[in-house]
């Protein structure tokens, strides 16, 4: 899985709440987020209950005068080859979202797949933890070995946790997030976002270190009955996030080597 470096993706929304494709909408949510957090790829989702239909999709996104540095386009819904062909022509980036096998073999026959900045194996069916890995297990297998482009395998709801440590045991990318999922790994109400990504980094890592079995609860990476980290050098990792997390950079960087030297443009 790809921890470092990360991208964010939003959705763009009306004065009601909703979603919209409105060129507007996206223009500030993008631009805000840019302003934000310099240099980090901004993705906005594309998905068609935003527009009243495909031709009115299209328009939408042909009218952007600011262009996010990707989009995701379900691949399942209508239109969704032309729409990412002019998200492609005019530069931006396509994350081609796959919730089923068959839109993953649709996928697989579109002769402009190598240009898309990623695939989106998504689980959205809230499901057992068994019932979850399978599912993803079906969409990997409908996927096969030649990709061309980068995988990100994620789930939702109950299918979230369960997928996520899927994603890292099969050395994919992975996600996490609001979007996907309102609680921590052991049912808690999620207060942010924050929150969500330092509860996956301890699954993500222990993954990802020598003679380490992919993590979960109970597998001993976490202190007993407390919820944290045993190990030193995650808990640094947590906590040089969270500092970030809350701007405060020089408690963030503290536990970097010397010659680390933070630029902030």
């Amino acid at each position: 899985s790809t921890l470092f470096p990360y991208t964010t993706l939003f959705r763009s929304k009306d004065a009601a709440g909703g979603d919209t494709l409105d060129g507007a909408s996206v223009a500030a949510v993008v631009d805000a987020v840019r302003e934000a957090v310099p240099g980090t790829p901004v993705g906005v989702t594309t998905g068609a209950w935003a527009a009243s239909g495909p031709r009115e999709r299209i328009d939408a996104v042909r009218g952007w005068t600011v262009l996010p540095d990707f989009a995701s386009v379900n691949w399942h819904e209508p239109g969704s080859t032309d729409l990412a062909a002019v998200l492609l022509d005019a530069g931006g980036g396509v994350e081609a979202g796959l919730w089923t096998p068959a839109a993953v073999r649709s996928w697989l026959g579109w002769t402009d797949r190598d240009r898309c900045l990623r695939v989106l194996l998504e689980v959205t069916e809230d499901l057992p933890e068994p019932d979850a890995v399978d599912a993803a297990a079906g969409l990997v297998d409908a996927l096969g070995p030649e990709r061309g482009v980068p995988v990100l395998l994620h789930g939702e709801d109950g299918s979230a946790w369960p997928v996520l440590r899927e994603a890292a045991r099969l050395g994919l990318d992975a996600r996490i997030g609001l979007e996907d999922v309102l609680v921590l790994p052991d049912g808690r109400p999620a207060p942010d976002n924050a929150a969500l990504v330092a509860a996956a980094l301890p699954l993500l890592l222990a993954v990802h270190r020598p003679g380490r079995h992919p993590a979960g609860l109970g597998s001993g990476r976490e202190g007993p009955g407390t919820g944290e980290p045993d190990d030193p050098e995650v808990a640094l990792v947590l906590e040089a996030y969270a500092a970030f997390a809350r701007g405060d950079i020089d408690a963030a960087i503290v536990g970097l080597d010397p010659d680390v030297v933070w630029i902030e443009p």
